[in-house]
């Protein structure tokens, strides 16, 4: 069964957990005493950044930069050293426990699924289409109008809802289009077709 990411994605959550790895890593399993420091020097930074997020309104924009950065580089130095972890031949389930870098529930298996895409009506030719994204990098979205021989890609989304912003094909008639979408990770489409979603666009 598949895992869902042992890393909390909210960073209040991400915080709470990086202070209890870092204080609990020692060293076994392969972990070296540069290890541990390293990954202590990243919580305090990260812990630091968290702290300007809140302090001041003016530094605000820039603090989440910086928290943002910090977030990436210790995500990276963290997926590092538990892969090493993990592939020791000291490692155990328990260790994985108590130090809170085993994943927890089912990740949505996007090989095996397709997207359930929704369509509104905006007016105008506008159409707001939205999906859940779950751990993919996005959808391709397709589009089939009137008078299309086939299906033409219409844009990559990586974020919803997307807002197909075409005008309607003649001024004053409505435009019926038929949408389908399908998951994206990695540059590559992955798993199903959605089922398809046929909208009439009022003018």
């Amino acid at each position: 069964m598949l895992k869902a990411n042992y890393i909390p994605a909210a960073d209040q959550d991400f915080h709470a957990w990086f202070e209890h790895l870092a204080n609990s890593l020692t060293t076994a399993a392969g972990v070296t005493s540069a290890d541990i420091t390293a990954l202590q020097a990243a919580q305090t930074d990260f812990s630091s950044h968290m702290t300007n997020t809140t302090s001041t309104a003016a530094l605000a924009k820039q603090a989440t930069n910086n928290k943002i950065d910090s977030r990436h580089q210790a995500e990276d130095l963290i997926r590092t050293l538990v892969r090493r972890i993990k592939a020791h031949s000291d490692y155990t389930s328990g260790m994985g426990a108590q130090l809170g870098i085993i994943g927890t529930g089912k990740q949505h298996d996007l090989a095996n699924t397709h997207p359930v895409l929704k369509a509104k009506d905006l007016t105008g030719g506008k159409v707001n289409l939205s999906y859940t994204k779950y751990h993919s990098d996005g959808i391709n979205i397709y589009c089939q109008r009137e008078g299309d021989a086939d299906w033409v890609l219409l844009a990559r989304a990586t974020v919803s809802p997307y807002v197909d912003t075409r005008p309607v094909l003649q001024v004053g008639k409505p435009d019926l289009r038929r949408y389908r979408a399908k998951y994206m990770l990695k540059d590559q489409e992955i798993g199903h077709y959605s089922d398809d979603v046929i909208i009439s666009c009022a003018p």
